[in-house]
């Protein structure tokens, strides 16, 4: 199923997506015909319902799925972020050519800055550096903003102490039911779904901080930088999330593309390693971490003011935002 949260009416509702991503099916409206299920009351509720809540919601669309009055076009439809308050929200680094090559990136925005062109030209010469040995040791993550949330089809507003925005392409896991001290295999079973993850930077805010040691922070958190959609994909509608075709578009053109294989640690061993002594709760979000080549720090270019940007993930969808400068 693909699972989304929208707003109709007035009020935030779950509804499924279907008829190739062009309809949207009223859950609790549907249940509503035969007895009201306070399970399709939220995006969270419906992961906290477990196993048995999903089973409800595709006996509810076997029911009632042809009945036009339940639908609603997609197009016409406020599509908002399908977890709109995630009860945590983490992003790793799991991809190693972004890893290599985001040092690189920073060290050629700062002198971009300094209008050093030597220093550049010696960046430029310099071979890409080996991947740092920690990443192998086990996974790398930091915790972000869960409040500062938005969807599809928003337009991120630029925060004002930065001058270089940037996108970053990333796909992630949505969990179900509480785990601690998970291995792999356990983990899979605590994937609720996958959505698609535009990782919003500041990028001159994060080089200053990240000398510093600790974060990101204020690279990453501003109000609506964290966007996730356009809906929640469950695990047998993906079959191998491992081998998913991505893209960025920026107006219209290519700008990056990528495949989801070859992650560092799977997001199953990311949350093993999350738990433990650590209980992992329902409705958190885990990012993959920027795909190689996923971002323009890598590519040497940044978001202009008014840029539309697409992000692409096979058997997800595609998430779209627009971002302006604030005056």
């Amino acid at each position: 199923m693909k699972l989304a949260t929208y707003r109709a009416g007035g009020a935030e509702r779950v509804g499924i997506v279907h008829a190739g991503d062009s309809q949207i099916f009223d859950l609790a409206a549907a249940a509503a015909r035969d007895k009201a299920d306070p399970r399709f009351a939220s995006m969270l509720a419906l992961i906290d319902g477990g196993d048995a809540a999903l089973d409800a919601a595709r006996s509810v669309f076997d029911k009632h799925g042809k009945d036009a009055g339940l639908s609603s076009p997609v197009a016409g439809a406020e599509i908002l972020a399908p977890l709109p308050e995630p009860r945590q929200m983490r992003d790793a680094m799991s991809f190693p050519l972004h890893i290599q090559q985001a040092p690189r990136g920073q060290l050629k925005l700062a002198a971009r800055a300094k209008n050093d062109m030597a220093e550049l030209a010696r960046i430029d010469a310099t071979p890409l550096g080996e991947l740092p040995e920690v990443y192998r040791k086990q996974p790398i993550y930091y915790i972000t903003n869960r409040f500062s949330v938005r969807g599809t089809n928003t337009t991120v507003k630029w925060p004002r102490y930065s001058q270089v925005m940037d996108y970053e392409l990333e796909f992630g896991v949505v969990t179900k039911g509480k785990g601690t001290n998970l291995t792999p295999a356990q983990a899979k079973n605590h994937i609720f779904g996958y959505t698609i993850f535009n990782d919003f930077s500041a990028r001159d805010a994060q080089r200053i901080e990240m000398e510093g040691r600790l974060g990101p922070a204020k690279g990453k958190s501003f109000d609506g930088g964290n966007v996730l959609g356009p809906w929640i994909v469950t695990p047998d509608e993906i079959g191998d999330p491992y081998k998913l075709k991505m893209e960025a578009r920026v107006n219209g053109k290519m700008r990056s593309q990528g495949k989801t294989d070859g992650m560092l640690f799977s997001f199953e061993e990311t949350m093993a390693h999350i738990t433990k002594d650590e209980t992992l709760m329902p409705g958190e979000f885990i990012g993959s971490g920027t795909v190689g080549n996923g971002c323009g720090l890598e590519l040497g270019w940044f978001l202009e003011h008014n840029d539309e940007i697409e992000l692409e993930v096979e058997k997800i969808g595609i998430l779209k935002n627009k971002v302006e400068r604030q005056s």
